[in-house]
């Protein structure tokens, strides 16, 4: 006899098919109608599972439920279900709970679906927020499928009730997960082949943001971000349909196919023209949508934790007697740390009564604050930011010292600077950098993409010179400088990206109002910056002639040497190489090529 659920698989694939022309629209109603049919489907079964067993199952006390994507509507093309049944203890014995749910899973195996299944009561239901606060989010959305659909309505509504007085004392636990699953995961903005749904800015964030949006600490934000979402979940969708399985991981085989499927192929290019093109496209929308999501998490967090702080009120001491026993609130305090720049509540703000749009150096200020103090820019203020009047081509000695400043923060320059991009700050201050931004690198050495890249090897460069010294403050400028422009070159069609680069940056510095010494040093480690690696990796350190000719490179100036040591260090440390062992010691900063590269570097500082 067949199944209600029989072939549910090859018509979850069949209606999620792209149109005529190969190109998949229409996902949101793609994924309502996968919904509706797994619903429709799933009752019946529910039907001839009850009258399958040799017993009567009871109308009340029992029932069906979907959770997870299948509840929420986002079930994809290759998605497993997420299916409970939800009982009360005295509607069935041990046994024929057994094989009532055998009646249910077996049939969904047999179609060839992908099941994640459970049976429980509605007290152990209630256990999972009590017992494990990120593993309760999938079951903030449950949906009634058949039985006694008010039990599962009355357990659903229980569970959020427990969701938000848990959330309101593990909130920081709940924070930490998603910030152990950034340092697993990386930004969904700059991998090259990320995980969709667990990295920062993928589809778990989203369901983050809905839970934290659950727990009544923070509203849910609007306009923009469903819309994100929902493209995001067309990229998932392609992913399902190039791989032909349940899987997130945008691999580097799948990006052309997945590119075409979303309409970013011309198919009047030459196929390895179209395919890279695609593929910068693809991986540009990626950031784009990983950067809404993540900023949107991050300011829902910022408000659910601020919820908390003032939900007890705070009172002055000697201001608590007042007319029929009322009390005042204590103003908040900021503790101004630059002009128009203050802290508050762990975060960085704009002091009271700053005007962004008098103020062109504001944004410089607070993102040199952030660094500085390891604090992380409060979302309304980022979006304030953008009303500050920059021009690109109008700079002061404040500008400039603050802008090395924010380089030479270290570590905290990658937060600080994702939080700044995300408003397009970096942009305005170097229009030049729109054009690498959220570009993925076609080296197979590079997890990140060169916008990423350029902003982790500055993070890693520091004032201590090879050769035991320090940089003094012109130097070190100079160096953070060309950290954050090293890689500007690489852009469609460049075949020396260092020789490219360097015709940039004298424009760029000189426009910035750099003296003409510093900008001559800067174009000088952009040009060389791969220079050194080269040497070391086929050329003989003990050959005179060698060395005298990487000693032209730099002019014969040890100090140069040291720059283009450090910067070839940080650049060759921070690759963060997806392909395995062997592309790290090939192209990375192995144990072996520092080695090569610090004997060729001794061997011309003797030299000099």
């Amino acid at each position: 006899m067949a199944s209600a659920v029989d072939g549910l698989k090859q018509r979850f694939m069949a209606m999620s098919q792209p149109d005529a022309d190969g190109i998949y629209r229409d996902g949101a109603a793609k994924r309502r109608a996968r919904t509706e049919l797994a619903m429709a489907c799933l009752t019946k079964l529910w039907g001839e599972a009850c009258e399958a067993v040799p017993f009567d199952v009871p109308a009340q006390g029992i029932g069906f439920a979907a959770v997870g994507s299948l509840a929420r509507g986002q079930v994809g093309p290759s998605s497993d279900l997420d299916l409970v049944i939800i009982y009360d203890n005295h509607a069935l014995g041990d046994e024929q709970l057994n094989q009532l749910a055998n009646k249910l899973w077996y049939p969904l195996w047999d179609s060839g679906l992908d099941l994640d299944h459970s049976v429980r009561t509605r007290a152990q239901c209630e256990a999972v927020t009590d017992s494990d606060l990120p593993a309760a989010m999938g079951w903030l959305d449950v949906r009634p499928i058949a039985g006694d659909t008010a039990l599962i309505t009355r357990t659903s509504t229980s569970i959020l009730e427990r969701w938000r007085k848990a959330a309101r004392k593990r909130l920081p636990e709940l924070l930490a997960s998603a910030k152990s699953r950034l340092d697993e995961f990386g930004r969904l903005a700059y991998i090259n082949q990320p995980d969709v749904k667990e990295a920062r800015g993928g589809l778990r964030d989203a369901v983050l943001v809905s839970a934290l949006a659950a727990s009544w600490l923070a509203d849910r934000p609007h306009g923009r971000y469903d819309e994100d979402v929902e493209r995001l979940l067309d990229v998932r969708d392609c992913i399902h349909l190039v791989a032909n399985k349940d899987t997130n991981l945008l691999l580097a085989p799948y990006q052309p196919r997945v590119a075409a499927m979303l309409g970013l192929a011309d198919p009047t290019w030459p196929q390895a023209e179209r395919d890279a093109r695609a593929i910068d496209d693809l991986q540009t929308r990626l950031a784009g949508l990983g950067r809404q999501i993540s900023f949107a998490l991050d300011s829902t967090a910022s408000r659910a934790e601020h919820s908390l702080v003032h939900e007890k009120p705070r009172f002055a001491f000697f201001q608590i007697l007042q007319p029929r026993g009322g009390g005042r609130r204590e103003a908040p305090t900021f503790d101004v740390v630059a002009p128009g720049v203050a802290r508050h509540e762990g975060e960085i703000v704009l002091a009271p009564n700053t005007e962004p749009e008098a103020d062109a150096n504001l944004a410089l200020r607070v993102g040199a604050a952030a660094g500085e103090y390891g604090l992380e820019i409060n979302p309304s203020t980022l979006l304030n930011l953008r009303r500050c009047p920059i021009r690109d081509s109008v700079w002061d000695d404040e500008a400039r010292a603050l802008f090395v400043r924010l380089l030479a923060c270290g570590p905290a320059l990658l937060d600080v600077w994702e939080e700044l991009d995300y408003v397009n700050l970096p942009g305005r201050w170097i229009p030049e950098w729109l054009g690498i931004r959220n570009r993925p690198s076609a080296s197979a050495a590079h997890r990140y993409t060169i916008d990423r890249h350029m902003v982790e090897v500055t993070s890693r460069l520091g004032r201590e010179t090879p050769s035991g010294g320090r940089y003094d403050d012109a130097h070190y400028a100079a160096l953070l400088l060309a950290g954050i422009l090293h890689d500007l070159g690489k852009r469609p069609g460049v075949t020396d990206h260092a020789a490219e680069g360097a015709r940039h940056v004298p424009y760029i510095l000189r426009r910035m109002g750099f003296d003409a010494e510093t900008v001559d040093r800067v174009t000088l480690l952009v040009r060389e910056h791969l220079t050194l690696s080269e040497f070391a990796s086929g050329r003989d350190p003990s050959d005179p002639a060698v060395t005298g000719e990487l000693a032209d490179r730099v002019r014969h100036d040890p100090l140069l040497l040291d720059m283009l040591f450090d910067l070839t260090r940080a650049d060759g440390s921070s690759l963060g190489a997806t392909a395995g062992e062997s592309i790290t010691k090939q192209y990375g900063w192995s144990k072996w090529r520092a080695a090569v590269v610090g004997q060729m570097y001794a061997a011309v500082r003797a030299a000099l």
